[in-house]
């Protein structure tokens, strides 16, 4: 058995796929209504993009407004508590400087939070007064 291969009769080659005649139709040409109908689902889609697209480039002031204020929570809070272990160690008064520095960096935040609520947003690329 290792020199015969395997012979596949005629009878079955035309239903393995194997088909020698022409197809019954010939395939449709492209029709025009299809051209027309993919170009203006073109055109259509080319408007919603440009409608749809973002008017503003790059970072808005709204982004940055809402990165100032994480900064500065995150920033009076990791202060305040650097601040009061420093003085914890120093002083030896263990948990209440970190306490009172913790509440002071907080409230820190919250009022520059506040202040930059409070400013227009002209007026907050120019120093603070």
């Amino acid at each position: 058995m290792a020199g015969s291969s395997l012979r596949v009769p005629d009878a079955l080659i035309g239903t393995l796929g194997v088909n020698e005649e022409k197809p019954a139709r010939e395939p449709i040409a492209e029709d025009a209504r299809l051209d027309a109908l993919d170009e203006r689902l073109r055109t259509a889609t080319e408007r919603e993009e440009k409608r749809n697209s973002s008017k503003v480039q790059g970072v808005d002031a709204n982004y940055r407004s809402g990165n100032r204020a994480l900064a500065d929570l995150i920033g009076g809070v990791l202060g305040g508590t650097v601040v009061g272990l420093a003085i914890d160690a120093l002083a030896g008064s263990t948990p209440w400087g970190l306490l009172v520095c913790l509440f002071l960096g907080i409230g820190v935040a919250f009022r520059n939070i506040i202040s930059a609520a409070n400013t227009r947003p002209d007026d907050q690329g120019d120093a603070p007064k």
